[in-house]
Parts: C-alpha cells; sequence; structure tokens
C-alpha cells in the first residue's frame, strides 16, 4: 500500500492547537492514520463535487482534501460540526 504525505494547513494546525488532553491524542492519531489509509471506513465524501472528505470525531469534523495523483492529503479544517462547513 502506498504511503501519502499529510499536510496540515495553518487554520487546520490553528484548530488543532486548541484541543488538549484525551480528545487531542484522539484526533492526532486520526491525522496520522491517514498516511496509511486516506479514505478510513469512518470517512465521507464531501458533495458537491471535487476530494474534499471528512472525518466524523463526536461532534468535531476533520475535514480534509485527497490528490491521488500526488499521494497527498491536505487536511484544511478541524472544527465543531456547527462551523465546519461555512
Amino acid at each position: 500500500m502506498k504511503q501519502y504525505s499529510v499536510i496540515l494547513m495553518p487554520p487546520a494546525q490553528k484548530d488543532l492547537d486548541g484541543f488538549s488532553g484525551k480528545f487531542l491524542s484522539k484526533l492526532e492519531n486520526i491525522i496520522l492514520g491517514l498516511y496509511d489509509q486516506p479514505r478510513p471506513h469512518n470517512s465521507k465524501k464531501l458533495s458537491g463535487g471535487g476530494s474534499q472528505w471528512r472525518i466524523r470525531m463526536g461532534d468535531y469534523r476533520i475535514l480534509y482534501e485527497i490528490d491521488d495523483s500526488k499521494n497527498l492529503v491536505n487536511v484544511y479544517r478541524i472544527a465543531h460540526r456547527k462551523e465546519a462547513y461555512r
């Protein structure tokens, strides 16, 4: 299985910096899992075309794009579900 590069965009890094404790380590484990499996079983493709995906973690969403041609995953947002899709 091919390895993907995962890039945490500045807004996602800022979102991640706001978390702590067990929740932070769960988020980090999910993001680290994207290196080997960019489409885990709990991920969903977002409507509207493109290559945008989301992983649900409680009331929070990890939003990212997959570029298979470059083996690249761009995590662009980690936010509460009320804020995530704005």
